[in-house]
């Protein structure tokens, strides 16, 4: 059996409750070396064998996994964040479908949930933005044409980035060919949760400065949008005394 686990954005208190549970029980260990917190393989058991994935192929993973199957051990994938998000975990899953092994998936915080934390920031404002849009800009890895990040910004919602912060001049001329201005509110956050995290609050205007300032150059997300301004948001109807919901009547 293969248990694909997200291992949430970092700080290891943060792993759900059952992805500590089957890395506690596992028989191997394959994570994601580049981007997991290794404080994470501590909850391990004792002798479990432990690959990364960082310097490995897709063939050698699903090697390890056939290796660890025929002496009846459970393997555990540990990807951050959720893998879900720029996890390449399908590859994974039709290729253990073909072989006939078993897996299932236990979801994890995101990383873009762990970066609006730490800004202590809502992507959903009454008034500002009711859409979140996450994405990345076309690298070494093809975007689709037409979702180009100049094409996403257009719609002017919330916005993160994945996988773009070594090219914030790119961002940044890509974001201000959309409906965001030079004094659009944004943010670059570094390892999200994790002990070295680093905040930098910034403009789209300023955006690449303040990441070359800051020597920001990987792990990193780069949230934009007026979710991330002073104010100029509208009160939540769900709690507004003058209005109705199953639960409560209007009360003004």
């Amino acid at each position: 059996m293969v248990h694909f686990v997200g291992a949430g954005p970092g700080a290891p208190d943060l792993l759900t409750l059952r992805g500590a549970k089957l890395l506690g029980e596992a028989g191997c260990i394959i994570y994601a070396g580049s981007l997991v917190n290794p404080a994470l393989l501590e909850m391990a058991p004792e002798g479990c064998p432990i690959y990364n994935s960082a310097e490995m192929t897709l063939e050698q993973v699903l090697d390890t996994i056939r290796a660890a199957e025929a002496d009846g051990r459970d393997t555990v994938r540990l990807h951050t964040g959720d893998p879900c998000v720029y996890g390449a975990i399908r590859e994974q899953m039709d290729a253990l479908d073909d072989a006939g092994i078993p897996w299932d998936d236990t979801p994890g915080v995101s990383s873009f949930c762990g970066a609006a934390a730490a800004l202590g920031a809502e992507y959903t404002l009454p008034g500002v933005s009711q859409s979140v849009i996450i994405t990345r800009l076309t690298g070494r890895t093809p975007v689709p044409e037409k979702e180009s990040l100049a094409s996403m910004a257009s719609h002017g919602a919330s916005m993160v980035l994945f996988l773009s912060s070594g090219m914030l001049p790119q961002v940044q001329e890509e974001l201000l060919k959309g409906a965001y201005t030079p004094d659009t509110p944004a943010a670059i956050v570094y390892k999200a949760t994790w002990p070295e995290e680093k905040i930098v609050r910034c403009t789209v205007g300023t955006l690449a400065a303040k990441g070359a300032e800051a020597g920001i150059r990987k792990t990193a997300l780069v949230l934009v949008g007026g979710f991330l301004g002073q104010g100029g948001y509208e009160r939540s109807k769900l709690y507004d005394p003058s209005f109705t919901t199953e639960y409560r009547e209007a009360s003004l």
